[in-house]
């Protein structure tokens, strides 16, 4: 190959950072006399040669600016780390690259007998096609694979010289094999490979899916692009909720995380600006600091060399939808969703553009069901659907530069602005606590690609973020709550404001040399927050269940009897001694009266800033044609917490065992393991400088005198005692990074009539997990339930002290069998079942156990621990050019936890479980289809564990039909715009589930128009969200409301929807 220009030194690299070259060699660069600075020979030890005393001074400068270096790295300064970062990454960058452009003369010379293709692929109208799979093929039948990037590029190197087959396949164009290349020594060949676009009636269906040994085109990975993405929910919340589903609990306790064109921290953007999406691919790559089980890529779609571009509207109304079963009547509903997208070339073949906006304007409902008292103070269910009117709007311009030969640009700026009102509401709250909620987000990212050699491409991205939320209650008043029955009152939010702004720069280099792929770079990471929360400053009075006097017609105690109330018979009785004219002595003397009082002072302000780094390396190595092997290590450390040594090793195996003399593998044999490791939130710290004591003071009061004043706040001077008894939160000063250790074993098997099948065992193994305890709990026994405030406090009378810290675990297995198929044009298939089983002692941060002291009595059931899961999701191409497309989710029920509904221990806090019941005479015993609960457990009885109980399962059949018209002159090319992902996949792809069916449903005219209906939860089948747990709610064991349309903790949640069916039609125009 043709040598290029000598060079100084890192000297790109040091331009890059802002740096002159002279000062990237001061000792090792000699001042030549007419020209510039030439490299010298390093020096070596045993050399007998002096050190002048300049040399020292340069020595002892160099050696004075690595130590400010180290200093600034390790006091996390932004600038001085960035700096560091990138002028490290870059020099390395270019001692690899000038290390294969000026090897020795041996190794020159050895260059100069081999050569290399480099090319790219694209459509008929100049958009580059990502993802496409290039095969080269020697005259001896040899072949070398390899995918083409998110700008098509693609590169072969070390080819000895002669003729080459090349052949490139995408799905959704035409096969082109009848390229011959011929390479010449010391020679770099550019192709330019141009596909078209396949109709669909003639789209080839492989008699056989092909499976691959490549790390990141495993079969166990969903691989959405193109028509597939059509069949997915256009709304973006829904959207987010299907991913979200079909992620599962596969990642861990954190669920799946979402990153948006490599960068994390992602906000789902539009439908339309989507190119293609992959879960669960190369879960064990030390690229990604998240376990890869679980992790949801998205990529946006990039411009084209020809203008195209289309428009939509979507509508739904509350006349196509069946009423929510848990709200009297079929509530009001309007849908209009509507946007346009444009791309085309700014300067054909150097720039493009593509454009994207979208305006949500929704008016959904939030289905209340609570229970109240009316005016005689007799219970009466309220059950009210209302308005939460929801405005939202989005635009992304992006931009594609081909800088020079080498060098290409993408830049995307994303705005978003929505307004919610009557946000915040639920089941158990009532209208006055609703919420004005307002969200500005501006998001700038930059990605620049370099490539430094045919075996060496950089890549540097940046992003940097700005999120505004404000929030405005409706009523400014202080809250009642009483549990498991209503909240009512004003919100307390107060008019709260939080800032954010996220810096985020990546650097990666990927090195292809001779078998081996090695990939090395680091991500580092900034967050500021600026919050004013006057949380809780108007107070908070709570009520919650217990043991009390039977009462008699009249409300007069009968003698010696006890039972279990609930906290709404609590609440009543209190309003009735108040009507009464009792004395707050004789209201509690019948059981009434408030159980706590929590409120807040202080400075709002609070701010709060994290610095993160991530430093990789890794090497897939091809031992054998049928042999990769993947190796790496990853380094992780943040600030704000002590912990350092976050060192996370990868490995991974892909087999094929078989697959001999040249013919492809049908066989794959994976395996793989690695540590991954969780940040501590900078939420976390944010709250535990607020709630430091000093800038505010947060008070929980169960001191009778104080809680008789009810409904009115309690005076400055009736609170006095009480102020040095605050509430104090901190995290554990040995609070540790949560990691978790992740293997895998699966095989995956191609099959005739294109059918792969997969089969995966997955164990996940969490230490270190957060939780929050309250470590000034009065001792064991020591505690009067009778009496509030009683007990042996460890720190002494100084309030609470709610810590968190890393003491929890998580383990998880799960068995996950997968089976993708396209019979033929007309048919295609994907689906999988998961089979799961997980444990815990805390499901988050917030998660405190029942016994502060005894927390080996919280390991049980993870709220993950859903035993069935199955997904399946096709695509039927009907006569006439109809499409449908139908989702299927099915799972068992979710775990719950039961409580007693008030505070045994005296922590503070209403999560204490009761015991099964083995006297049933006892008072306090309650009876329910989950079994027979003590609720005043006696001491040493052995209480129930987390989530003892079980919910109800899940199922719904969600259904997209589409038909397209099309009109106009035929295309010259089409396909989506460059082309779909950059590692394959999809039906027919090269690994991966693929999607709903890229199979037909388009039109080859220039213009066409489709008419779509989307269905959620076709047959209307009733799906209720987790049961209530407290036991002293009326509504215990029961559901307020659905589970949505995706079902679960990370597919959907609670509805807020007006339909238990809900139906929306779409119109399209693309051209």
């Amino acid at each position: 190959m043709r040598a290029r220009p000598a060079a100084q030194p890192g000297a790109r690299a040091l331009a890059r950072a802002g740096l002159s070259s002279a000062s990237a060699c001061p000792s090792r660069c000699a001042p030549a006399r007419n020209g510039p600075r030439q490299p010298q020979p390093p020096q070596v030890e045993g050399n007998n040669r002096q050190t002048t005393s300049a040399e020292t001074k340069r020595n002892n400068a160099r050696k004075g600016k690595s130590e400010d270096a180290m200093k600034t790295i390790k006091t996390w300064q932004l600038a001085g780390y960035a700096w560091t970062l990138g002028v490290s990454w870059a020099v390395a960058i270019d001692a690899i690259a000038l290390a294969q452009e000026r090897r020795p003369l041996a190794a020159a010379e050895a260059a100069q007998t081999t050569g290399a293709i480099r090319g790219q692929v694209a459509d008929e109208t100049g958009a580059v096609i990502g993802g496409a799979a290039v095969t080269l093929a020697d005259k001896n039948g040899k072949t070398l694979t390899t995918v083409s990037d998110d700008l098509g590029n693609f590169a072969f190197s070390n080819l000895a010289p002669g003729e080459y087959a090349l052949r490139v396949e995408m799905e959704g164009f035409k096969r082109q094999e009848d390229l011959v290349v011929t390479v010449t020594a010391g020679r770099r060949e550019a192709v330019s490979v141009r596909l078209a676009v396949e109709v669909a009636e003639q789209v080839q269906v492989n008699s056989e899916a092909p499976v691959s040994t490549a790390p990141d085109n495993n079969a166990g990975a969903i691989v959405l692009r193109g028509k597939d993405l059509e069949a997915l929910p256009d709304d973006p919340d829904d959207l987010q909720s299907a991913l979200q589903a079909l992620a599962g609990p596969s990642a861990g306790p954190n669920g799946g995380q979402i990153f948006v064109d490599g960068f994390s921290g992602g906000r789902l953007p539009s439908k339309n600006a989507i190119r293609e999406i992959r879960i669960n691919s190369n879960p064990f790559a030390a690229e990604f600091d998240q376990i890869g089980f679980g992790r949801i890529e998205i990529l946006t779609k990039p411009g084209s060399d020809d203008f195209r571009g289309s428009a939509f509207f979507n509508a739904g109304d509350a006349i196509f939808n069946s009423r929510n079963p848990f709200t009297p009547q079929r509530a009001s509903f309007q849908q209009r969703q509507y946007g346009l997208n444009l791309s085309g070339p700014v300067k054909k073949g150097k720039a493009s553009f593509a454009f994207d906006f979208e305006r949500r304007e929704t008016d959904d409902n939030a289905n209340l069901n609570a229970t109240i008292l009316d005016a005689n103070l007799n219970p009466a269910a309220f059950a009210r659907a209302v308005v939460v009117p929801r405005r939202q709007w989005e635009l992304t311009p992006r931009f594609d530069v081909q800088l020079n030969e080498s060098h290409t640009l993408v830049g995307r700026y994303s705005f978003n602005s929505s307004r919610v009102s009557n946000g915040g509401l639920s089941s158990f709250t009532l209208p006055e606590q609703a919420l004005e909620n307002e969200l500005r987000d501006h998001r700038l990212q930059l990605t620049e690609t370099a490539v430094l050699s045919p075996s060496i491409v950089n890549e540097t991205r940046f992003q940097f973020v700005r999120a505004t939320v404000a929030t405005t209650p409706a009523l400014d008043a202080p809250a009642l709550s009483v549990q498991g029955a209503f909240t009512g009152g004003g919100a307390q939010t107060g008019n709260a404001r939080s800032t954010t702004n996220r810096f985020e720069v990546n650097n990666f280099t990927t090195w292809t040399t001779g078998n081996h792929t090695v990939k090395f770079g680091g991500r580092y990471r900034y967050v500021s927050n600026e919050d004013i929360s006057p949380n809780n400053f108007g107070g908070t009075y709570v009520f919650a269940g217990g043991v009390a006097p039977e009462l008699d017609a009249n409300n007069q105690p009968i003698p010696g009897s006890l039972v279990q109330i609930t906290s709404l018979e609590r609440y009543r009785r209190t309003l009735l001694g108040q009507r009464l004219g009792l004395t707050p002595a004789q209201i509690r003397a019948i059981g009434g009266g408030a159980n706590q009082l929590t409120l807040a002072a202080g400075d709002p302000r609070a701010t709060v800033g994290q610095q993160d780094v991530g430093l990789f390396a890794q090497d897939d190595w091809k031992v054998r044609p049928n042999l990769t092997l993947s190796y790496g290590l990853r380094y992780e450390n943040q600030t704000n917490i002590a912990d350092s040594l976050n060192f996370a090793p990868r490995v991974g195996l892909a087999w094929g065992l078989d697959g001999r003399n040249g013919e492809p593998t049908k066989t794959v044999l994976r395996a793989g393991a690695g540590i991954f490791y969780d940040r501590v939130g900078e939420s976390l710290t944010l709250q535990a400088r607020r709630f430091d004591g000093r800038t505010q003071q947060q008070f929980i009061v169960t001191d009778p005198s104080v809680l008789d004043v009810f409904p009115a706040i309690p005076s400055p001077d009736l609170l006095a005692p009480f102020r040095r008894a605050q509430n104090i939160r901190r995290l554990n000063a040995e609070i540790r990074a949560p990691y978790s250790i992740q293997t895998n074993i699966g095989i995956e098997r191609q099959l005739p009539k294109g059918l792969t099948v997969s089969a995966n065992y997955v164990f996940n193994r969490t230490l270190h997990s957060l939780r929050t305890r309250n470590v000034n709990a009065p001792l064991p026994g020591t505690f009067d339930p009778r009496a509030p405030g009683s007990g042996v406090f460890p720190l002494g009378p100084i309030g609470n002290v709610f810590e968190t810290e890393s003491t929890g675990q998580f383990t998880q297995h799960q068995l996950v069998v997968g089976v993708r198929t396209g019979f033929n044009s007309r048919f295609s298939l994907g689906a999988f079942y998961r089979l799961s089983k997980a444990e815990s002692d805390t499901d988050g941060p917030f998660t405190q156990p029942a016994d502060p002291y005894d927390l080996r009595a919280e390991l049980g059931r993870s709220a993950l621990d859903i035993r069935h899961n199955l997904f399946m999701f096709s695509n039927f191409n009907l006569p006439f050019g109809v499409a449908l497309s139908p989702f299927v989710i099915v799972r068992s029920g979710a775990p719950f936890n039961i409580t007693v509904g008030r505070d045994l221990n005296g922590d503070t806090v209403f999560n204490d479980r009761p015991a099964l019941a083995t006297d049933l005479s006892r008072p306090g015993v309650v009876i329910t289809r989950f079994g027979a609960f003590d609720t005043n457990p006696l001491p040493g009885q052995r209480l129930i564990p987390r989530n003892f109980a079980e919910g109800p399962g899940f199922f719904t059949l969600n259904l997209r039909v589409a038909k397209t018209f099309g009109f106009g002159a035929a295309r010259k090319g089409g396909g989506p715009a460059r082309g779909g992902g950059r590692r394959g996949g999809g039906f027919g792809g090269f690994g991966g589930f693929g999607g709903f069916g890229g199979f037909g449903g388009g039109s080859d005219r220039r213009f066409s128009l489709t008419f779509s209906a989307q269905i959620q939860n076709l047959f209307n089948r009733v799906n209720p969200g987790p049961p209530v747990g407290n036991l002293a709610s009326p509504f215990f064991g029961t559901s307020t409301n659905t589970a949505g349309f995706f079902g679960g903790r990370f597919g959907g949640g609670e509805a807020v929807d007006a339909g238990n069916r809900r139906v929306t039609l779409g119109l399209r125009l693309s051209f």
